[in-house]
């Protein structure tokens, strides 16, 4: 019934222009998801097969799984928009005026670690410890093979106390740089101390790109739809008001990865050799690190193996294809446990203490639906194609500048003739050892190496070393594109990250078109860039990530004490935005793969450097905007004067 009393109708629309309709919505859609990710995928194949002149790889399992990204961002996004954020901003509506501050805070710590473990980049952790030797760093090694539930699940308490502690903000309405003045000292403080303990100092990378892999496509649309929900209800609405609280979801990650650390670190043994690790005498080490005998003597079987010489004619390994559905399948129940139990505390909240109900509850229903399906193909589409094109693109890097021994390059040469040496003279009089080596293309020399010439059985072991991709005389060039390639990944990624065009409309509406959208998400995709290039610098020279995290936060930390409260909060948020699905997958295994490739025990920290560095751009950004302002004023006052 209207309001005169007339019996409303449901509109009917004939089905073929339902269907019409649909599709054209559907087509717009995905070709916005193709436009965002298109870039950085072309960027990454023409770089890889062009500059570096590499394989791609496993091109089809590549390409279903780019197109699994596409359906899955396409449909996960929409689900989000039509099923999560309506619930969430409903509950941030009613929730301050039918309950105190205790049960919105309660609220906030569920819904931060809810939105957490449905993030989709959570997952990443998961399969990031792949490359970590239990002798070189035991705590990163058992926090992210043997402890990984324990790890996601500090992480998701860390985003429910940063939630928690944002809607208290939100309620109250007090300013954000005092939390950040408290916080992040902190969080340095530890960050320098862990860096004096040799196995601290591994997860300083892992916890502070933890904060980083958290606020993706669900957080960052969930928890600014609370908070500008409890904001509008409590009357205190604003840019002031309404920012903060991803960076503090990024930055409470990083305390309780941190915490848990020095827990677990308690009970472990420090690095030591492989050699010393499968000893007898260090056995009881080894299995407090490693967590079982049998799991044991696979790892050392494996390392033999793989250490040993290969067999002439033995073709070389190569990892067996991935089925699709088989990722599809083993996907789905992560993605159900992440989606269903959010989903549900929200309804429950909302329908059974709060007694209100969705508008469209229909509508409701259906985007959850699609946000599970969306969550499953997207998971599934990282794991067949993000993830292994960064890691290609990773080990590929280095051949940039150096050279890289490869081991499908190896030749065994049985019962080696030694009387086939031979000698050679530079002009300086130092004597070369050399011998012919027969292959497709005919003799041709190669240098002896005596360390790989087993007397015992005769046994000689050739490495084929490529030269640097261009030239030993042209190393600074090399390097020159590898920092070009990190600062275009970054921008080009950060363009396609949802969250931060999500964030940047709100920055939009919220300041009036003050700060405008594209100028915003151009800012941040600088910083990512230039954090890019930062991070890969570290991993390049082996720079601990303190040393380059401290002086960036305390940067941001003298610019924070000038800027405007309003521009706080979103430059403080920035960061947190620019590392969702597209990114943390191609990032993070392109860091880890340049990192084994150089023998650096870890390859984390890029990340980190890929948010704090934004954070600063945008706050610089801010002070241009506020330039600018006031020379207009001072303009419009000179001309009303003049009149």
């Amino acid at each position: 019934m209207n309001a005169y009393g007339t019996a409303k109708k449901r509109l009917r629309v004939p089905l073929r222009d339902s269907l019409v309709m649909i599709g054209g919505y559907t087509r717009r859609r995905v070709l916005e998801q193709v436009r965002s990710v298109a870039f950085i995928i072309l960027y990454l194949y023409l770089f890889q097969t062009v500059i570096l002149r590499a394989a791609p790889g496993d091109a089809l399992a590549m390409a279903v799984g780019l197109a699994l990204v596409v359906a899955g961002l396409t449909l996960f996004l929409e689900g989000v928009l039509l099923g999560l954020m309506p619930l969430g901003e409903k509950v941030g509506l009613t929730l301050p005026s039918r309950c105190g501050i205790t049960v919105i805070i309660v609220f906030g710590i569920v819904v931060g670690i809810g939105a957490t473990l449905a993030e989709p980049a959570i997952a990443i952790l998961r399969t990031a410890g792949a490359t970590v030797t239990p002798w070189d760093t035991p705590l990163l090694y058992t926090l992210l093979q043997r402890h990984t539930d324990y790890l996601v699940f500090a992480i998701a308490i860390g985003v429910g106390v940063a939630v928690a502690i944002g809607v208290s903000r939100f309620y109250y309405g007090f300013s954000l740089k005092p939390v950040v003045f408290i916080l992040i000292p902190i969080l340095l403080v530890m960050t320098a101390v862990y860096q004096f303990d040799p196995n601290l100092a591994t997860i300083v990378g892992l916890a502070w790109d933890s904060g980083a892999v958290t606020t993706g496509p669900v957080t960052v649309p969930l928890v600014l739809a609370v908070g500008i929900g409890i904001s509008r209800a409590t009357g205190k609405s604003g840019a002031g008001n309404s920012f903060g609280v991803i960076m503090l979801a990024s930055a409470m990650p990083v305390l309780a990865v941190l915490l848990l650390g020095a827990a677990i670190n308690r009970d472990l043994p420090g690095p030591s050799t492989a050699e010393e690790f499968f000893s007898p005498a260090y056995r009881t080490d080894a299995l407090r690190v490693v967590e079982s005998e049998s799991a044991l003597q696979r790892m050392e079987t494996l390392r033999a193996r793989t250490s040993g010489p290969v067999e002439r004619g033995a073709p070389p390994e190569t990892p067996q294809p991935i089925s699709p559905a088989r990722v599809l399948r083993e996907e789905t129940p992560p993605a159900a446990r992440a989606v269903i139990p959010l989903t549900v505390v929200l309804a429950f909240i909302l329908v059974v203490l709060l007694r209100e109900r969705p508008r469209y509850y229909d509508e409701v229903i259906f985007g959850i639906g699609i946000t599970l399906v969306g969550m499953v193909l997207l998971t599934s589409g990282i794991r067949l194609g993000l993830a292994p094109l960064g890691d290609n693109v990773g080990r590929q890097l280095p051949r940039a500048f150096r050279s890289v021994d490869e081991d499908l390059d190896r030749v065994v040469i049985e019962d080696f003739d030694m009387g086939l040496l031979q000698e050679s003279v530079d002009s300086d009089g130092t004597r070369h050892v050399f011998f012919y080596l027969h292959g497709s293309d005919g003799p041709r020399p190669v240098s002896f190496d005596s360390t790989r010439f087993d007397p015992t059985t005769g046994r000689y072991e050739h490495i084929v070393r490529r030269p640097p991709l261009f030239g030993p005389d042209l190393t600074l060039l090399g390097l020159g594109l590898v920092f070009l390639f990190a600062f275009g990944m970054g921008y080009g990624s950060t363009l396609a990250e949802p969250a931060l065009n999500a964030l940047g409309r709100t920055v939009e509406d919220l300041t009036v078109g003050t700060v405008t959208r594209t100028g915003v998400v151009r800012a941040v995709s600088i910083g990512v860039g230039m954090g890019l290039m930062v991070g890969v610098a570290r991993i390049l020279y082996n720079v601990p990530v303190a040393w380059l995290l401290i002086p960036s936060y305390l940067l941001l930390a003298i610019l924070t004490i000038w800027s405007d409260e309003d521009f706080t909060g979103i430059a403080w948020d920035s960061g947190g935005v620019t590392t969702g699905p597209v990114t943390v997958p191609l990032v993070l295994a392109m860091g880890l793969a340049i990192g084994g490739e150089m023998d650096v025990i870890d390859g984390f920290g890029v990340l980190a450097m890929a948010s704090v560095l934004p954070n600063i751009v945008v706050m610089l950004y801010g002070y241009i905007i506020r330039a600018r302002h006031h020379r207009m004023i001072r303009a419009a006052n000179s001309e009303g004067d003049d009149g």
